[in-house]
């Protein structure tokens, strides 16, 4: 993440597998209008990462692609995985490429937005006056917890298994900063989850957060066992603005969390914090579609959004792209994962990037036309 402002960026671009390279072509497509109208110099470089570098190089993260991510101003990726690699070794699988890159990279903190859009509120599961008007980002911590800490294994009998959740301050305090400088932007409150009246890594945690708050006092800070806050994602999901937790809690909450957008081909993400920032839409490559023009490609042009945000401070670019994606939902548009209730979409990948494109062009010319008045 970056406090200044950069109209210049390299972005390592990697399309990925599966459904990855579509819409990784429309949300280029949207960027490349962004600078267009905004007097950005974005340049893109792409590279392979996954199955596809397996059928090129051999490996899922070839060298050459690693070197274009370090020296980007941040990377967008497309998805990974098929399953014609499944008889490989995990190690050679095209997830082992995306894993080695996102250590490589270092990124510390997982960034998910969730968002209702009135439109399509009918593909919640939810009820419409439960999730309506929901904004909320979750700020996961990415590289410790249970997920990371040692000792790990199985006993020698196999008999009982062990995982060690560890967590020092000053990791603690790192994505802590990430969640209340990111609250700072939007509504200024951070509900930090946790489970202290059980576990001693969850009082270390919220004693850290407390110390960290003390320096944003004009952030609303209140905390949350995680079972409550479970409940309160599904019953009162509109109280939260910034939700900040540890790794196993956030992978829990955030998938949960993503039956609010009604579709996981409408979610972002973001993994900031280390050498390079990292965007991608959450779906994954989804094989049983790729190929199609079926795939909806909101999730990855929402992750551009996320890039210009955090990784070049432009605050207005990214709501003019978020502020076009409103547009074409409001405008009817659907994908096939966005049907209504009588089963109807209108938009393929193509189409759907086309739309994003033609709103965004609209939405800056207003822009300007108000500037010049």
């Amino acid at each position: 993440m970056t406090t200044t402002t950069k109209t210049n960026l390299k972005i390592a671009v990697l399309p990925g597998d599966g459904i990855g390279p579509e819409v990784i072509e429309q949300t280029l497509l949207v960027l490349r209008k962004l600078a267009e109208v905004r007097g950005l110099d974005l340049s893109f470089r792409e590279a392979l990462i996954g199955g596809a570098a397996i059928k090129a190089t051999g490996t899922p993260l070839p060298p050459a692609t690693l070197d274009a991510c370090l020296h980007s101003d941040a990377v967008l990726l497309g998805a990974v995985g098929s399953p014609e690699f499944d008889a490989l070794t995990p190690s050679s699988r095209p997830e082992a490429g995306l894993l080695a890159l996102r250590k490589a990279l270092g990124g510390f903190a997982n960034l998910r937005p969730v968002k209702c859009y009135p439109p399509i509120t009918d593909c919640s599961p939810l009820r419409p006056d439960i999730i309506e008007g929901v904004d909320m980002l979750i700020v996961r911590e990415l590289l410790g917890g249970l997920y990371f800490g040692e000792p790990r294994g199985r006993d020698g009998d196999d008999d009982s298994a062990f995982n060690t959740m560890r967590y020092t301050p000053a990791e603690v305090e790192r994505v802590s900063r990430i969640a209340f400088e990111a609250s700072l932007k939007r509504r200024s409150m951070v509900a930090s989850v946790d489970k202290a009246n059980v576990l001693e890594t969850s009082q270390l945690w919220r004693e850290t957060v407390n110390r960290v708050a003390l320096d944003y006092p004009t952030v609303k800070l209140e905390h949350l066992y995680v079972d409550a806050c479970a409940m309160h994602l599904m019953m009162n999901p509109r109280r939260f603005d910034v939700v900040l937790t540890e790794n196993l809690f956030g992978d829990i909450l955030s998938d949960e969390a993503a039956v609010i957008s009604g579709s996981l081909g409408m979610l972002a993400s973001a993994t900031v914090g280390g050498n390079v920032d990292l965007y991608e839409p959450v779906h994954g490559s989804a094989p049983d579609i790729a190929g199609q023009g079926l795939a909806n490609p909101l999730g990855a042009i929402s992750s551009a959004a996320m890039l210009l945000r955090y990784s070049a401070n432009l605050e207005q670019e990214a709501d003019d792209i978020e502020a076009a994606i409103t547009v074409v939902l409001e405008q009817g548009n659907r994908t096939p994962d966005l049907k209504d209730t009588k089963g109807h979409y209108n938009c393929g990948t193509s189409e759907m990037g086309s739309k994003v494109v033609e709103a965004l062009s609209q939405i800056t010319d207003r822009s300007r036309a108000g500037h010049a008045g």
